[in-house]
């Protein structure tokens, strides 16, 4: 029987499902207007708006300011960066940048908001205050920029992401803006990505916190801020953002590099356990379903891009209000409706080719002294090393080309399983960071740590 494509499109039920969700938080959160998309492998599938203007809808092609959602184009610039060998993350910014106040702080730490910087700029609120009051780093900085060590703990840092956006131009000798026009937006197609607005566009609006009034809210041109929070988007662009983030383009940035972005770079503040930070993304563990994406609110507008590399699932919210719509959890719930109604069909099954390499004699079972565990090879090429029973260790190991493996998750990653040999070349035991895997518990024909008691096992005497 022929293979059957998946489906794309969504079931009548999740449909209502997804409207239901945002009439409630339109009507709920108080919005003047908010608008939705979900993209399930790589194609968006739903589209849908809520409007206290009756007769009128706004669609995906609407563009709603994004706020920090920019701080993840950002930080794919500066990957790309990385990967052309222009810097290392753990360079100093001044190695790249000099004439700042945080010239000690590493470009890995002001990704993951770990440099120990103030969260905001001195001065007036820099979202709703002219460009002008802040012409320069210093005046981003301040005389005090830090309000922790660097490298001490995560701290949320908007002028972070502004000497970002400035180490950026300082290595391509280019405005941010023409750099990510030239590197992200155009090879992507977003074209209705843009620093400025253009229209359609909606109008920024405050709500009254206890009346059912509202008021425009200014939009300012943030200047040398624009690298935290500048742009303006759609939901359609932003569901193939959300798709690029996932699967890479070969033209802007790896599904690897991309990856690593998705990876907690450092442990959520206290009392958030579940949240965490990668590298330009948060990441959520919601229920067991690993997320990423990032939240995004200026004065007038909320925004919200969440994924699941898991379920393919996607979900972008956009909102015209400063408050009282909660776009990240919307967002979130949208993606959970999909994934729970209609999960994602797994890929069939495939043995490996007959050209494939097979480390067949490293699959089965292992004993880490007395605990057992069990070596899987994948079709992907992977081993996948875990426990028998319910709890304990798991990981996941990609070859090297010297016979290695490198952990990729878990506890052991980047750690080395190598597997020791015996003179005749067989296998003796597995060396996964200095821990020993045997093939027997404590096998006394392995160099396991600290030696086998040459009695052997036995019962109580």
């Amino acid at each position: 029987m022929a293979d059957v494509s998946e489906d794309h499109h969504l079931l009548p039920s999740t449909r209502r499902a997804l409207r239901h969700r945002i009439a409630v938080a339109q009507s709920e959160g108080r919005a003047p207007s908010v608008v939705a998309a979900v993209v399930r492998a790589g194609e968006v599938v739903w589209e849908g708006s809520r409007t206290s203007v009756e007769g009128h809808g706004p669609d995906g092609n609407v563009q709603y300011r994004i706020g920090s959602i920019t701080k993840t184009f950002t930080a794919v610039l500066v990957m790309r960066l990385r990967d052309e060998g222009l810097l290392d993350l753990g360079d100093r910014l001044d190695k790249h940048l000099s004439g700042t106040a945080a010239g000690a702080v590493t470009v890995r730490q002001l990704l993951a908001h770990t440099g120990g910087l103030a969260a905001e700029t001195p001065g007036e609120w820099w979202e709703r205050s002219p460009a002008g009051l802040r012409p320069a780093l210093a005046d981003v900085l301040g005389d005090e920029p830090f309000r922790f060590e660097p490298g001490l703990r995560h701290h949320y840092s908007n002028p972070g992401y502004s000497l970002l956006g400035s180490l950026v131009e300082a290595l391509r000798g280019k405005p941010w803006e023409e750099v990510l026009r030239a590197e992200i937006l155009e090879p992507l197609g977003l074209e209705r990505t843009t620093v400025a607005p253009r229209a359609p566009h909606a109008g920024g609006w405050a709500v009254h916190p206890w009346a059912d009034v509202m008021m425009p809210e200014p939009a300012e041109d943030l200047g040398i801020m624009a690298a935290a929070g500048q742009l303006w988007s759609t939901a359609e662009d932003l569901g193939r953002f959300a798709t690029f983030l996932v699967r890479g383009d070969s033209r802007v940035l790896s599904a690897d590099s991309l990856r690593e972005m998705r990876t907690p770079a450092v442990a959520p503040e206290p009392g958030a356990t579940a949240n965490g930070y990668g590298l330009g993304l948060q990441v959520l563990d919601q229920g067991g379903r690993a997320l990423a994406g990032h939240g995004g609110s200026l004065p007038g507008f909320v925004a919200g891009l969440w994924l699941s590399e898991a379920d393919d699932v996607a979900a972008v919210v956009l909102a015209n209000c400063t408050s009282g719509l909660p776009a990240t959890a919307v967002a979130l719930d949208l993606l959970g409706i999909v994934a729970e109604a209609e999960p994602r069909i797994p890929e069939p099954w495939r043995p490996f080719l007959d050209s494939d390499p097979v480390a067949l004699e490293l699959c089965g079972p292992w004993y880490w002294g007395t605990a057992a565990q069990v070596v899987r090879l994948t079709s992907d090429g992977l081993l996948e090393l875990g426990p028998m029973g319910p709890t304990g260790r798991t990981a996941r190991f990609r070859a090297n080309r010297d016979g290695t493996w490198t952990g990729l998750n878990g506890y052991y990653a980047g750690e080395t399983l190598r597997a020791v040999r015996r003179a005749d070349g067989s296998v003796s035991h597995l060396d996964l960071g200095s821990f020993v895997f045997t093939r027997e518990p404590y096998d006394a024909g392995a160099p396991v740590p600290g030696g086998v008691d040459p009695a052997g096992w036995r019962g109580i005497g």
